[in-house]
């Protein structure tokens, strides 16, 4: 079974975030920057079905240089190759045109399943799995908390977490999946896999490599921009009630019904 992971770099949630002056964007100086978490699930649940079937696992990511960081660190959990598109035409690319690229590279690739985190922590848009799926034709499942595979490796079944229950739907392969981080626990990459992925080349290409132009996939080509980014308002100081039970509930409806307006 061959696989296909979509991988993306992002800042480390734990990593104090700064904006720049203008607004514009995220002040990367000094900032740490990880897979995103939901595409180490992704990739564990990659490898674990290369395990089951054999097959190779491959990782695709679109973003700078430097998003290799984070190919690697899914090359030294034990994928088989990564694939970096890196070009400077898709700096404002919103998520309908980075999807496009993604597409563009997998329709190259041998895949029974693709297999993507159901969101990015950096924007939580969850756009891209299923705007991936539409441009490849592919049935799609996100959201998935339990994977079944039949014994065949041609189709499985999903269980999604909904409110107030769960859903299980039916999949054929090939097929793009989305995976929640409950789906299982990703492994530490080893000491020998860490030297392997130092030393395994990432294939990187451009728009032009793909056959695409920055008027289809760029900012030209993009439905949504981003306007200004703001940190959020600082939190006041928590307000202690004093008294008896009786003028400490009286104060607390006052304080609801007056300043939060929620009575």
């Amino acid at each position: 079974m061959n696989i296909v992971v979509c991988v993306k770099q992002v800042p480390d949630t734990e990593a104090p975030i700064r904006i720049t002056p203008d607004g514009s964007g995220i002040d990367e100086t000094g900032l740490t920057l990880v897979m995103n978490y939901y595409d180490e699930h992704a990739t564990e649940a990659g490898l674990r079905l290369r395990e089951q079937f054999g097959g190779t696992v491959t990782l695709v990511s679109v973003g700078p240089e430097r998003a290799r960081e984070a190919l690697r660190t899914g090359l030294a959990m034990g994928a088989d190759d990564a694939v970096l598109v890196s070009d400077p035409a898709l700096n404002g690319a919103d998520h309908l045109g980075i999807a496009r690229v993604l597409a563009a590279v997998i329709k190259t690739l041998p895949h029974d399943a693709v297999i993507c985190g159901k969101l990015s922590t950096d924007d939580n848009a969850a756009t891209i799995g299923a705007a991936l799926a539409e441009y490849l034709g592919l049935p799609q499942a996100t959201a998935v908390a339990h994977l079944e595979v039949d014994a065949a490796g041609t189709g499985a079944v999903v269980h999604r977490e909904v409110e107030g229950g769960v859903e299980v739907v039916a999949v054929p392969f090939p097929a793009l999946l989305t995976v929640e981080r409950s789906l299982n626990e990703p492994r530490y990459p080893s000491l020998p896999g860490i030297m392997k992925a130092k030393r395994k080349e990432i294939k990187i290409l451009t728009l032009e490599n793909l056959g695409l132009t920055a008027a289809e996939v760029g900012v030209a080509a993009a439905r949504t921009a981003l306007v200004r980014l703001s940190p959020p308002p600082a939190r006041k100081a928590g307000r202690i009630v004093e008294g008896d039970t009786e003028q400490a509930v009286a104060a607390i409806l006052a304080f609801l019904k007056d300043e939060a307006k929620v009575l």
